[in-house]
């Protein structure tokens, strides 16, 4: 039969040698390699005292963001939830009341809004979607749970904190892109 590609190796059908039946040529070579390996730098980190850095494109946990003076952003526009291929995000649409004015920037505003983090695929189409810039992907990882409910997060723990009130934990929530890095977001 012909070789479809020029890409052949004839291999020797020879008998092995007697250092070669002993497999000791290939025992020390692994074992030298073996060995080698202790003096290189180790590729594991010891996590919760150390954290490696975060890439600047990492997609984590997504945060409900607010305004300077700690109004919600969100506009239940629901332009997230359509752009979700997984169709993890669920909205309830609310109408603003006289007085909630320091509440909810806009008239309209989201009563409900939950994300299953068990179909979220972390993919920032939720993100780009939203013309508010009313959600992000942070950089916290999705906390481990034992039950499903638990990955499903409502409005209360996706908001960011207040930063008139909090401002250490709005700071902390933000992370270290103060402003979304070029191609995250909205850009206007």
């Amino acid at each position: 039969m012909q070789a479809l590609t020029n890409k052949v190796e004839v291999v020797s059908r020879e008998p092995l040698t007697f250092w070669e039946r002993m497999y000791l040529p290939a025992i020390l070579k692994g074992m030298a390699i073996t060995f080698s390996h202790m003096f290189k730098k180790k590729p594991t980190i010891n996590y919760p005292e150390k954290k490696r850095p975060f890439s600047p494109v990492f997609r984590g946990l997504q945060i409900l963001n607010r305004d300077e003076e700690g109004r919600e952003k969100c506009t239940a526009c629901g332009l997230c939830a359509v752009a979700c291929p997984a169709e993890a995000i669920t909205m309830e649409a609310a109408e603003r009341q006289p007085g909630e004015e320091h509440l909810y920037k806009e008239e309209k505003y989201a009563a409900k809004y939950e994300i299953n983090m068990l179909r979220c695929i972390f993919c920032g189409f939720c993100e780009e979607a939203c013309p508010k810039d009313a959600i992000y992907l942070s950089e916290t990882f999705a906390p481990s749970n034992f039950q499903r409910k638990g990955f499903i997060y409502g409005k209360d723990d996706l908001l960011i904190p207040d930063p008139i009130k909090e401002p250490e934990a709005f700071a902390k929530a933000r992370g270290s892109r103060a402003a979304h890095p070029e191609g995250h977001g909205n850009e206007h």
